[in-house]
C-alpha cells in the first residue's frame, strides 16, 4: 500500500502493510511528521537494534508484535506485543530485537 502521510488521515491502517521485515535490517516509515512531534512505524529483524542515544523529545514505544529489549537509563526492559514504555527526553536509551518486532514510536516535543 503506497500513500503519503496526507492520504492516510481518516483511513483504517494495518502496520504490517507499511513496514515489513527485511533480513538483517531495521525498516521505518513515518506516518506523521509535525513540529510538535512524529509518529513512525519500525520493523526490526531479530538481533537488529539502535545503539544507545538520547532524544530531545519524550517518546512512547508501543510493541505491535514480537519481542524487544529496551535499555532506558541503564535499566533493561523486556517488552512483548501489546506492551509500551515512555522514554523521557534526554535519557539515554537503546533498542534490540530479542525476536523480530514491530513498534509504533510517537515522539512529542517537550516543553
Amino acid at each position: 500500500m503506497e500513500a503519503n502521510a496526507g492520504d492516510l488521515r481518516g483511513k483504517v491502517l494495518r502496520p504490517d502493510e507499511f513496514v515489513t521485515y527485511q533480513k538483517g535490517s531495521v525498516v521505518s516509515r513515518a506516518l506523521v511528521q509535525k513540529k510538535v512531534g512524529t509518529i513512525t512505524l519500525f520493523a526490526f529483524d531479530e538481533g537488529e537494534g539502535l545503539s544507545e542515544h538520547t532524544a530531545p523529545f519524550d517518546a512512547l514505544v508501543s510493541i505491535l508484535d514480537g519481542e524487544a529489549e529496551i535499555v532506558l537509563g541503564g535499566v533493561p526492559h523486556h517488552l512483548t506485543a501489546g506492551e509500551m514504555i515512555i522514554m523521557p527526553a534526554g535519557v539515554p536509551h537503546a533498542l534490540r530485537a530479542s525476536k523480530r518486532f514491530r513498534m509504533l514510536l510517537a515522539m512529542i516535543r517537550s516543553e
